[in-house]
């Protein structure tokens, strides 16, 4: 009877530990994805940015992107564009 007590609380302790793996880890994947997000919404600011200097209207910009004509501007003007 004491050994199934034994294995019961081992099984618990080890189920226990299991899930604090498995968060540590989500966590670490969590931080990763949002990294990731970061990255590629900089990439995305300064590809907005290429674009109108390479001539793109904003107005087609805005179409492309899905962005509002407010948020292309915000995201110019920290790039050093200026408004049309």
């Amino acid at each position: 009877m004491t050994d199934d007590l034994a294995a019961a609380v081992r099984a618990y302790e080890e189920a226990r530990a299991a899930v604090m793996d498995a968060q540590a880890r989500a966590e670490q994947l969590v931080t990763n994805a949002r990294n990731d997000v970061a990255e590629a919404r900089s990439r995305f600011a300064e590809a907005i940015v290429d674009a109108a200097r390479d001539g793109m209207r904003q107005v087609d910009i805005v179409r492309v992107t899905g962005y509002t004509r407010e948020r292309v501007r915000q995201i110019l003007r920290a790039g050093g564009v200026e408004a049309e």
